[in-house]
C-alpha cells in the first residue's frame, strides 16, 4: 500500500508557481518588475530541486515498506497453510528473500548470526531480526538526514527572500521631500511584494512538508513494527530450552568422567611396580657413584657450599636494591601526589576562568540589548518627528 501523501506537494508547488506568475502579470501581460519575477522564480526553482529528491527518497522508502508488507502477508498465508509450523527452516538458506538491495542485505546478516549460533541440536541462543531490519534501515532508505532539514530550509528561504525583497526596495528610496519620496513609493512597494511572497510561500511550504514528511515516516515504522512483529510470531528461530542445553552438558561431562576412570584404572596397576623399579635404579646408581668417585663427592660438598653462601650474598644484595626500588616508589608516588594538586589547582583555575568568561559574555549580551532598545527608541522618535 504505497503511501502518495508526499504527491500533494507537487500539487501544491504547481498551485504557488500559477499564484506567483499571475500577480506578477505573467497572464494578463502586465508585467511590473521582471526583477521579482526572476527572484521568485528562482526561488521557486530551488524549492522544486529539494521537493525532487525528496520525492526519489520517499519512492525508496514507499518500495521497502510495501515489501515489508507483502513478505508479512506471505508468511502469515504459509504459516495458516503448514498448521502453525515454524517457517524458519524455509528461509534459513535463503538469499534471495527480499528484492531490494538493502534489505536482503541484512536479511543475510541475520542468517549469518543464526548460522554462527547454530549446533545439531538447534539454535542455542536467540537473535532478533530488529537488529538488522530496524528504523534505522528506513532512515537511512529514506534520506532523513535530508529530509528532516527541509522544513528549516524552507523557513530559511522564506526569510531570505524577506531580507531581499526589503533590501531591494530600501536600496531605491530615496529623496528628500515629500515629491521625491512619492515617486519612490512603487520601487518599495515592489521590494516588499517580493519580501512578502517569498516570506508565505516559503512558510507554506514548511508547514505542508513537515506534515507529510512526519505522516510518511510515521507510515512506514507502523509497517516495519507489522512486519517485525508477523516474523517473530511465524518464522523466527527458536533457541534451544535451557533445561535441554544443562542436560546435554550433563551428558558430556559424565562421558568425560568416565573415559578419566578407565585411565586412572590401567595407570594404577603399573605405577607401583613402577616406583619400586625407579627407586632400585637409585640405590644401584648411587653405590656405583661412591665406588668410583670416592673423595669425589666431598669435593662436590664443599663447591655446593660455597655456591650457598654465594647465594646468601647475592639474597642480601637482592633485599638491598629491593629496599632501594621500594623508596623510589614512595618517592614517584609523591610526585604524582604533587601533579595531581597541581592538575587540581589549573582545573579550579580554568573552572574560575569560565565563570568570568561567561559573566563578561552575560554583561556583553546585556549592553548589546540595552543598545538595541536605544537605537530602536530613537528610531521610533526619530519617525515620529518625521511624520
Amino acid at each position: 500500500m504505497k503511501n502518495r501523501l508526499y504527491y500533494v506537494l507537487f500539487l501544491l508547488y504547481a498551485m504557488v508557481v500559477a499564484f506567483v506568475l499571475y500577480v506578477n502579470g505573467v497572464f494578463t501581460g502586465e508585467q511590473t518588475s521582471f526583477v521579482n519575477l526572476a527572484i521568485n522564480l528562482g526561488f521557486l526553482a530551488v524549492i522544486g530541486i529539494l521537493f525532487i529528491i525528496s520525492f526519489i527518497s520517499f519512492g525508496r522508502l514507499n518500495r521497502v515498506t510495501d515489501e515489508l508488507t507483502d513478505f508479512s502477508l506471505k508468511l502469515q498465508k504459509e504459516y495458516r497453510d503448514g498448521g502453525g509450523k515454524n517457517l524458519w527452516a524455509n528461509y534459513r538458506d535463503r538469499k534471495d528473500v527480499f528484492e531490494n538491495d538493502e534489505l536482503r542485505a541484512s536479511f543475510n546478516k541475520y542468517r549469518m548470526r543464526v548460522k554462527s549460533h547454530s549446533t545439531r541440536r538447534g539454535v542455542v541462543a536467540s537473535c532478533e531480526l530488529e537488529e538488522y531490519i530496524n528504523e534505522n534501515l528506513l532512515d537511512r532508505v529514506g534520506m532523513n538526514f535530508f529530509n528532516s532539514g527541509i522544513s528549516g530550509t524552507m523557513t530559511g528561504l522564506g526569510i531570505l527572500g524577506t531580507f531581499l525583497g526589503l533590501s531591494m526596495g530600501l536600496g531605491s528610496f530615496n529623496g528628500d521631500d515629500i515629491y521625491t519620496i512619492s515617486d519612490n513609493v512603487g520601487p518599495l512597494l515592489s521590494g516588499m511584494k517580493v519580501a512578502f511572497h517569498t516570506s508565505v510561500y516559503g512558510i507554506l511550504f514548511s508547514l505542508v512538508f513537515n506534515f507529510v514528511y512526519r505522516s510518511i515516516m510515521s507510515d512506514a515504522y507502523d509497517k516495519l513494527e507489522n512486519f517485525l512483529n508477523v516474523f517473530r510470531q511465524t518464522a523466527q528461530p527458536v533457541a534451544a530450552k535451557e533445561d535441554e542445553n544443562s542436560a546435554a552438558m550433563v551428558v558430556y561431562q559424565a562421558g568425560m568422567s568416565n573415559a578419566l576412570k578407565q585411565m586412572l584404572d590401567l595407570m594404577k596397576g603399573n605405577a607401583l611396580e613402577q616406583t619400586a623399579a625407579v627407586e632400585r635404579i637409585v640405590d644401584k646408581f648411587s653405590d656405583r657413584m661412591q665406588v668410583s668417585l670416592g673423595a669425589d663427592f666431598q669435593k662436590l660438598g664443599n663447591t655446593l657450599k660455597s655456591a650457598g653462601d654465594a647465594q646468601i650474598v647475592s639474597a642480601e644484595n637482592a633485599k638491598e636494591l629491593i629496599e632501594a626500588v621500594t623508596a623510589l616508589v614512595e618517592v614517584n608516588r609523591n610526585v604524582q601526589s604533587a601533579l595531581a594538586e597541581v592538575m587540581e589547582r589549573q582545573e579550579k583555575f580554568a573552572g574560575e576562568l569560565r565563570e568570568q568568561k561567561e559573566r563578561l559574555s552575560k554583561a556583553c549580551d546585556e549592553m548589546s540589548d540595552e543598545i538595541s532598545n536605544q537605537l530602536y527608541a530613537f528610531d521610533r522618535m526619530r519617525s515620529l518627528y518625521e511624520e
